[in-house]
């Protein structure tokens, strides 16, 4: 099963501190997204190439949902993370069939779920409790409908990706469950004393950092 490098999320407690916060960064303006009823969630988004996307997320006030939020944004310790500051939380990878990917990816969360944004429809992978494998270094699975990739019609305000940089305590484990399904050059993967991820991207300003 191949996977490739679908989004890099923002997360924040509240989404105006979200936007902001990249937005201060990067130099340019992120469009609002739209909303996920069923995770109690909204969003910003904006391309960063072909098949490639940022997007800021955080929970919706006042909601609560059926179930656990994704990205692990009902948990204690990512509210106490987050309530310092937003930051650049995880990464997503895109696969052919997320039933197959489930199945084939060690370590990758599941089940599949079905998420709706407006008229948007797609599967991910989201453990019942919402948390994330490697505290949220190991992708999120998704699987898009058939079509153009949701990029295309996202907001382009000329940036793009150069580096993503994933440190975490278990790198060699996590570089080998991924090794057999991702090759992207621009996906590192480095020894660290705790989770963090790190963007570098292009952008009209020039070189800007997440």
């Amino acid at each position: 099963m191949k996977l490739q490098l679908d989004h890099i999320t923002v997360a924040a407690l509240d989404l105006a501190e979200g936007v902001a916060w990249a937005q201060e960064r990067l130099g340019v303006a992120i469009p609002p997204g739209g909303v996920h009823p069923l995770m109690g969630t909204h969003n910003h988004l904006m391309r960063l190439g072909e098949g490639l996307f940022l997007e800021v997320i955080a929970p919706q006030a006042d909601t609560r949902p059926g179930r656990p939020r994704w990205f692990a944004l009902d948990s204690p310790a990512a509210r106490a993370e987050l309530s310092r500051s937003p930051r650049l939380w995880t990464w997503v990878a895109g696969c052919s069939s997320l039933h197959a990917a489930l199945g084939e990816v060690a370590g990758a969360a599941g089940p599949a779920v079905q998420v709706s944004r407006g008229t948007l429809t797609w599967r991910i992978g989201v453990s019942d409790d919402g948390a994330m494998p490697f505290d949220g270094a190991f992708p999120t699975l998704i699987e898009w409908p058939e079509g153009p990739h949701p990029s295309g019609r996202m907001a382009d305000a000329g940036c793009t990706l150069r580096r993503l940089t994933i440190q975490h305590p278990r790198a060699e484990q996590l570089a080998g469950q991924l090794a057999p399904h991702l090759a992207d050059p621009r996906v590192v993967v480095e020894p660290g004393d705790r989770c963090r991820l790190t963007a570098e991207l292009d952008t009209p300003q020039g070189p800007r950092t997440l």
